[in-house]
């Protein structure tokens, strides 16, 4: 293990033991003060941020790109302090913690008894989304994690997450993608964040005007299983409560052949999370390159 995966570890190790032990407004303070002074800092993680946002707010001045991504930043660690204190909240707090429009979209889905795959992008806090599920509703759901180094940092995730009441599958192609279609085909539930592509079998799709890759995994788990497709977003307000959406299924075409259904369920994704996230950019914390122009390492951070 590099002292870099060490230093990694021993961080997230203190957030979880720490900061869940910290009354509520505390921990958003403290959230606020780290956001701030990331931001302030202008490293790698917040100029990617602005560019990104450059694209979801077109024609946006730079004093404008400058405080959506201090917003960005406090966004996302307000998911962060939320995550590590999740594990103390009672389960009364997480039910009363989300706020969710159009709801029946998922209960009719689970009636059906077909299966239902939700699908969301990185916008606000889908781990207390999923704590909502899985406590207010009382469905019980699978999803996958990415594999993070060190192998201590990825079982701290899994163990958290499985804390929290969710099965999780490693991010290891068809392994993951046969299980969730068993957990499918039984009726289960499947949530997957989708909006950024960790395979080589990603599919392109155009996204604010320009093109981007993005996972195949849930229309293709639609198309095996017919469990529903739902998008999903989320937002945050100034109040501790989450707001949410699940957005009208997506349908399998009735023509083509599997990539080319593929392709247009995927594009169909894409254009519910831009909806979602051209509401609330602020709350998309995608500080990592995404769209095909930027995955050339020549053009810099």
């Amino acid at each position: 293990m590099s002292a870099r995966e060490r230093l990694a570890d021993a961080l997230y190790g203190a957030g979880w033991s720490t900061v869940k032990k910290l009354p509520e407004p505390v921990a958003a303070r403290l959230g606020r003060i780290v956001a701030d002074l990331a931001w302030k800092r202008r490293g790698e993680g917040v100029l990617r941020l602005e560019r990104n946002l450059a694209r979801v707010v077109p024609g946006a001045s730079p004093e404008r790109l400058a405080a959506l991504s201090r917003a960005g930043m406090r966004s996302y660690l307000r998911y962060w302090m939320e995550s590590f204190r999740l594990p103390a909240w009672s389960p009364e707090r997480i039910a009363g913690g989300v706020d969710v429009e159009d709801l029946h979209h998922l209960t009719r889905g689970m009636d059906a008894g077909k299966g239902v795959i939700l699908a969301l992008p990185h916008l606000a806090n889908w781990d207390l989304a999923g704590a909502w599920v899985t406590t207010r509703l009382g469905i019980p759901f699978t999803t996958v994690a990415e594999r993070l180094k060190p192998e201590s940092l990825y079982d701290r995730f899994v163990a958290y997450r499985q804390g929290l009441g969710m099965e999780v599958l490693p991010h290891t192609g068809g392994t993951s993608f046969g299980a969730l279609a068993r957990r499918l085909r039984a009726g289960g539930l499947v949530c997957l964040v989708a909006d950024r592509d960790l395979s080589a079998s990603g599919i392109e799709v155009d996204f604010f005007g320009e093109p981007a890759r993005m996972p195949a995994g849930p229309a293709l788990l639609a198309q095996q299983t017919g469990a529903a497709l739902l998008p999903a977003t989320l937002w945050f307000d100034d109040s501790p409560v989450m707001r949410g959406r699940v957005h009208p299924p997506v349908g399998v075409p009735e023509s083509g052949d599997r990539r080319e259904k593929t392709s247009v369920m995927t594009q169909a994704l894409a254009d519910a999370f831009a909806t979602g996230i051209a509401e609330h950019p602020e709350d998309w914390h995608m500080l990592q390159r995404l769209w095909l122009a930027d995955l050339d390492p020549a053009k810099g951070p």
